[in-house]
């Protein structure tokens, strides 16, 4: 049993979560349920980014504190995190004294280290951003992005923390580390990011301006930029669990990877004397129906609402499904329901009404023994074989969408299988060998059902449980003998009947005169 630290980026908790929060949950706990199954120690954090400017703007707009506005916020990301059955092992709040330790402690180390100075800074600032910005941010008209927001120039003292001195440092380490980046392209981002000289990172907001922060230990007039306080939960989550850092995965959308964690924050770890994660995985974008998502404009989806009226496992499986880890996808509510209906409900729930049905009409319920296997049978089985080698392979890869529709195709066989055999004409015969050869569909049907469950449970694991429960099975310990096919179901007493996927009713839309 090896460690797997996996961790999500946090999220900051100046709005309600988004879909595309959701899906970082989701992906984050589909690798984590995968690393689990196949046998390793797996440490899940997630969690929220609770300080900086505009939390604390956001909060005055709404006539409260901001830890009482944080504390509204990051509710919110738990219930989240509950609705879509996300199996994290810890919520990291970076209003939390055990973070706000470990960031002080840090500071002060690369303080006393001669890593972090004090300097007079004049430029633009960004307040949607929390950041100064240079020139070279510019639009080429000379405005600035829209990405930006307001952007106001100052000119104030504040603490510098020495990123430049370790750029070679990073370049070298990305291009030594071709497994540092996931998908392998956006390591030449940063490597392109990275041929411009990086100038040294302001750390600090002066409390006059800034209030809502961690105090710099070395001087109180100052709290900690956010970034730099945020970047570093990822260890202080787990900075009293020996052995565990540093992270095996890092999950985070591609918008953040550069600079804040591509450059930013394997820089502070090295400065700091800590390793930096194994790996980072940049997920891309969700749009709405080919537009950008945007809740002013109403174009969202309500992540929770899904989950509620058609299921949780639904909305991860479409999400799964839907999109390419790395790539950018779209969804629409239309193309929801065509996975809904056509791959859930009527190709995987109904392998389960059938298999429950025709065992329950022609075995009393019992799931039999093989007897009579033939072509057809053993086909399935060799189909088995390597759609489960398959599946294990993509799912190392992250390759989770491919392995849904391999798996999805071997749904689609059992299905075919069974209107070849025809279980209910074999009923009516009184024939030996069609009697046997009844039994033996009927068996096959079961074990292929049972494999498929188990081979969706880092998916869908309440439909995995739920489909083991109307099989009679309690799986095995070890995941890989879960996915070998067997007669492990004989006997089994099956349930009479399960809805997994219910019918949908959708409401037409009105005529238009």
């Amino acid at each position: 049993m090896k460690n797997f630290y996996l961790t999500t980026a946090i999220d900051y908790v100046n709005g309600s979560p988004h879909l595309g929060h959701a899906y970082e949950k989701v992906l984050s706990d589909v690798i984590a349920r995968f690393r689990r199954l196949m046998g390793d120690s797996v440490w899940f954090l997630t969690g929220t980014d609770e300080h900086g400017q505009k939390v604390q703007q956001t909060a005055r707009k709404q006539g409260v504190e901001p830890q009482a506005f944080v504390d509204k916020i990051s509710a919110e990301f738990v219930d989240l995190c509950a609705k879509l059955n996300i199996s994290n092992d810890d919520f990291i709040r970076t209003t939390e004294p055990r973070h706000k330790k470990v960031v002080a402690e840090v500071l002060q180390k690369l303080f006393e280290k001669g890593e972090i100075y004090r300097g007079e800074y004049k430029g633009f600032y960004s307040t949607r951003q929390e950041q100064f910005l240079q020139d070279k941010d510019r639009n080429p008209d000379g405005s600035w992005p829209e990405i930006f927001g307001e952007v106001t120039e100052i000119t104030e003292s504040n603490y510098f923390f020495k990123l430049r001195q370790y750029q070679d440092w990073l370049v070298q380490f990305i291009q030594e580390n071709e497994d540092f980046i996931f998908p392998k392209y956006r390591a030449k981002q940063v490597l392109e990011f990275l041929k411009e000289p990086l100038n040294d990172l302001c750390i600090s907001r002066p409390r006059e301006r800034l209030e809502w922060g961690i105090p710099l230990p070395f001087d109180s007039g100052y709290v900690t930029y956010v970034w730099f306080d945020a970047l570093l939960n990822y260890y202080s989550a787990v900075a009293d669990k020996p052995g565990v850092w540093p992270a095996t995965v890092h999950v985070i959308g591609k918008d953040i990877l550069v600079p804040p964690h591509a450059v930013y924050w394997p820089i502070m770890l090295k400065a700091a004397g800590l390793p930096p994660p194994k790996s980072i995985l940049a997920h891309g974008w969700w749009s709405i129906n080919g537009s950008k998502m945007s809740k002013s404009t109403g174009n969202f989806v309500d992540a929770i609402e899904y989950a509620d009226k058609y299921g949780a496992d639904s909305l991860r499986y479409f999400l799964i499904r839907e999109m390419s880890v790395g790539q950018d996808s779209d969804f629409s509510h239309a193309q929801f329901l065509v996975r809904y209906t056509s791959e859930l409900a009527n190709n995987l729930g109904n392998l389960v009404n059938r298999t429950l049905n025709m065992t329950n009409r022609f075995a009393g319920g019992k799931v039999p023994t093989v007897e009579a296997e033939e072509t057809a049978e053993a086909e399935l089985k060799s189909l088995w074989d390597r759609t489960r080698d398959e599946v294990i392979a993509l799912h190392e890869g992250y390759q989770f969408h491919t392995a849904l529709e391999r798996i999805l195709s071997f749904v689609t066989a059992t299905n075919a299988y069974i209107e070849l055999r025809a279980p209910w004409k074999l009923g009516k015969s009184a024939e030996p060998r069609d009697q046997a050869l009844l039994r033996t569909a009927l068996a096959t049907m079961a074990e292929a059902l049972r494999l498929t469950a188990a081979s969706l449970a880092a998916v869908m694991p309440s439909t995995t449980q739920k489909i083991q429960e109307v099989l009679g099975h309690s799986a095995a310990p070890a995941w890989r003998d879960e996915l070998r096919w067997g007669n492990r179901l004989a006997g089994n007493q099956v349930a009479t009947s399960a809805i997994l996927f219910p019918r949908l009713v959708e409401p037409k839309p009105e005529a238009k005169c």
